[in-house]
């Protein structure tokens, strides 16, 4: 059985190209049914996100892979694989492997380490599974790909630093507060990076979330999106002395909160620390209110290069990963090779054991009875031989396994002891 991939990622190819070979969720059942139904193919799954494309099949030893899943393109996708050039890439058997395992550990993403495409992995295997189009091989290695991402997340930091700019306002929220469990958020503008940090900091614990804007029917909209109370934006100062976290994003093109607000709101709250979160560009706070006790104030600026550190971090860490699929690459081809040759290994002992149990029966009905002494030379002598015609040929089998060559080399020995397949 042979593993191919095939496939386009956001390395190789520009996004109207993955855009023209991506796969629709409806149509995958179709696509999957039609490359399973092709003469040679065993098994087939198809992953398909906006970072990547890959088809990955199972075939048969004797037929071509690359050219089933070429006519397969060519005839969904209208194109002409050729034509791709190196925007396409293919890897078949151990590299086939190492690639299905990197990917689903977040070493080939487009962020180092993300967990999204692990997630993405497992919903194109449950649709093939659904479909019935992964049952062996195939199957083996995928569901393998995900226990190597589990180990990667487990023993490596290479998803443990956040590398956007909404989850690196939870970490260092996380740092001055510790716990963000029972902590209240205020939205000051209802854009899109502040709903996306109002989500990570809610799901980190955060309790109630005030949100204002300048129109008031957004500030309803987001209120609504987090079970949440909206101000009314002329008002939103008097509410700022309950607000642990601030997060703001309006579109004002001037400071709305400078030094002398926040020293009334920190006075008003006890100087209780508050945390603000200034990802406006141009900046809705003050800079100078960072100079008050017990207000740590970041812009988008502070947070980028928070997320640049983590990045470079997750650098550090991919070598550790990388080193962990190696190793599990290893043993699956190690786990692969046996598997292979077993069978022809087994049946090439029991053939020359028939054969020498055969002639020792001749020996002893023309010379026989033995004594037990004997009998334990011959038993000795007989074995020894048939070991030592087997040691050569199984060493070539176990040699050649895994290798492109593997499956013509054990066909030729099986023909050559006149083994069954």
């Amino acid at each position: 059985m042979r593993f191919f991939l095939t496939g386009v990622s956001h390395k190789t190819a520009p996004v109207e190209i993955r855009e023209s070979l991506a796969f629709r969720e409806e149509s995958l059942p179709a696509a999957l049914a039609d490359l399973q139904s092709r003469d040679g193919v065993a098994e087939a799954m198809i992953l398909s996100t906006c970072n990547r494309v890959e088809i990955s099949v199972a075939t048969e030893d004797n037929c071509n892979p690359r050219h089933i899943v070429d006519a397969f393109l060519a005839q969904h996708k209208s194109v002409d694989p050729e034509s791709l050039g190196t925007c396409l890439y293919r890897h078949e058997g151990r590299q086939a492997v190492h690639h299905l395992y990197r990917v689903a550990s977040s070493l080939d993403s487009m962020v180092l380490g993300e967990p999204q495409i692990l997630g993405q992995l497992k919903a194109a295997y449950a649709a093939a599974r659904s479909c019935g189009t992964v049952s062996g091989v195939l199957d083996g290695f995928v569901t393998r790909a995900f226990s190597v991402a589990k180990r990667v997340r487990s023993e490596t930091g290479i998803g443990q630093m956040a590398v956007s700019v909404s989850y690196a306002a939870v970490e260092l929220a996380r740092k001055i507060f510790g716990s963000l469990s029972h902590r209240t958020i205020m939205i000051i503008g209802a854009g899109k990076m502040s709903e996306l940090a109002a989500k990570h900091l809610r799901r980190s614990g955060a309790a109630d979330v005030y949100v204002t804007n300048r129109t008031h029917e957004r500030a309803l909209e987001m209120a609504r999106l987090f079970e949440g109370t909206a101000i009314e934006y002329s008002q939103f100062l008097a509410f700022l002395p309950k607000a642990d976290i601030v997060i703001a994003s309006s579109g004002a093109p001037h400071y709305i909160l400078g030094r002398d607000d926040m020293q009334r709101v920190i006075s008003a709250r006890r100087n209780k620390p508050m945390f603000l979160i200034d990802i406006a560009v141009p900046r809705n706070i003050d800079p100078a209110v960072n100079e008050i006790d017990n207000v740590f104030l970041y812009d988008i600026d502070d947070l980028q290069e928070v997320v640049n550190s983590n990045l470079r971090e997750r650098v550090k860490e991919a070598d550790h990963a990388e080193a962990l699929v190696a190793e599990e690459v290893e043993r699956t081809m190690a786990r692969l090779k046996a598997a292979e040759i077993t069978p022809t290994i087994v049946g090439m002992q029991t053939q020359l054991e028939q054969i020498r149990a055969a002639e020792l029966d001749k020996i002893r009905r023309k010379y026989g009875p033995f004594t037990p002494k004997q009998e334990e030379a011959l038993e000795a002598l007989t074995r020894g031989i048939v070991n030592k015609i087997a040691h050569g040929p199984i060493s070539e089998l176990r040699n050649h396994a895994g290798l492109p060559e593997g499956p013509h080399v054990i066909k030729a020995f099986r023909k050559a002891f006149h083994l069954q397949d």
